[in-house]
């Protein structure tokens, strides 16, 4: 649910108002924010001072904060000379990333600048990301903080600077064609044309939302522009270890998009079930308990193991269409018929097409892995028919 509160002195009538905000070279400046009161003043100002009366310009905060964030904004924008929107969202789906989606998904502009609420991104380069985009006929311009001209000045300690540098390689070498171009995809500084946004192919996780924009609905043409990172004016930085978690699984997500990307993942997650399966036989064995019972409760160890893992990497926006103990049912089921079914295999490959047993044996795993994958997807993670959504736990 959100609640939506304008600038003082805006034109009642908002089709009006959108009317006149999306004139050609019209830009939406999306701002995403939380607990950034203190900030809110100083970046209305600058943005006043920077971007032209020339250059239609509307600004919508999308707001997920919990502390006076909307109120500030609110009084802020009276003395803003164009219009002030805030989205207060009270749940915050998708985290900065979802915000940034709201925001656009509300902008009335040929172009949407997407930038923090901190300050640390200067509002005078707006123009000039809508400029070079209306140049180059981009679609996509990345204010990059990685060519020439360029600074991260502003990421406070060695630390950031280290994360921000591994966060980078990371993504550039998991998507090397859809980041071709972009030197900096961590970046939260961007303009972006309306009409090259497919927001229903977006599923946001955490607060880079560059990324999800230019690996899933990548535009026709990308161009950068260099920035200086900026100090953050006040409050305290966001980045914190559950958000890089959350990074983690947002690239996993995303690089296991497809079919084929997602299996691969699925196997290596399986392969991974083995630690806990050999801990689990060791111990239970060493406890004095018979090989074959200990087998049997070890095995679960490592579909436990797996279940976890597959979850949250796999199919993490999928768990809403069954409760978490079908679906932990279903996986187990599944998991525990690949091992009484991988002996029929390996007999009829045998005995009816005259195949070596260590042959059988590999095509079999490979049948049942196939099996179990299938199975996964069809029987524990995709929708029940003519059901509506259960509520995930």
């Amino acid at each position: 649910m959100t609640h939506e509160y304008t600038a003082p002195g805006e034109l009642d009538d908002p089709a009006v108002r959108g009317a006149e905000v999306a004139e050609p070279g019209a830009v939406t400046i999306v701002v995403p924010t939380y607990n950034e009161s203190a900030n809110i003043r100083r970046l209305l100002h600058q943005i006043t001072e920077s971007v032209p009366s020339r250059l239609p310009c509307e600004v919508v905060f999308v707001d997920d904060s919990t502390d006076d964030t909307p109120e500030v904004i609110h009084e802020a924008a009276g003395d803003c000379p164009f219009p002030v929107t805030v989205l207060h969202r009270e749940e915050p789906v998708g985290g900065l990333g979802g915000a940034v989606v709201e925001g656009m998904k509300a902008a009335g502009s040929d172009w949407i600048v997407v930038m923090d609420g901190d300050c640390q991104h200067p509002p005078s380069l707006v123009p000039e990301l809508v400029a070079t985009g209306e140049r180059a006929n981009a679609g996509l311009v990345v204010a990059s903080r990685y060519i020439k001209g360029g600074s991260r000045a502003g990421l406070a300690g060695s630390y950031r600077v280290a994360v921000s540098r591994g966060a980078t390689w990371l993504t550039k070498s998991l998507f090397p064609r859809r980041l071709r171009g972009i030197s900096d995809p961590m970046s939260g500084f961007f303009a972006i044309r309306r009409s090259d946004i497919a927001a229903e192919a977006l599923k946001p996780l955490g607060y880079k939302i560059l990324l999800e924009l230019a690996v899933r609905s990548r535009p026709r043409q990308v161009t950068e522009v260099p920035f200086v990172f900026q100090d953050r004016f006040a409050g305290e930085s966001k980045s914190s270890a559950k958000e890089g978690f959350r990074f983690l699984r947002h690239l996993v997500g995303l690089r296991t998009a497809s079919p084929v990307a997602r299996m691969v993942a699925f196997g290596l997650i399986g392969a991974s079930g083995f630690v806990p399966n050999l801990v689990g036989l060791w111990a239970l064995t060493v406890a004095g308990l018979h090989y074959v019972p200990a087998e049997i409760l070890a095995n679960q160890f490592g579909v436990a193991w797996n279940f976890v893992l597959i979850e949250h990497l796999l199919f993490r926006d999928r768990r809403a269409h069954r409760r978490w103990w079908d679906r932990l049912g279903r996986f187990a089921l599944l998991a525990n018929a690949d091992l009484v079914l991988r002996i029929p295999l390996i007999a009829l490959f045998v005995n009816r097409f005259g195949m070596g047993a260590l042959t059988a044996t590999a095509l079999a795993l490979v049948t049942t892995f196939v099996l179990r994958f299938v199975g996964t997807e069809a029987l524990v993670y995709l929708p029940r028919r003519g059901r509506g959504k259960s509520t995930a736990s």
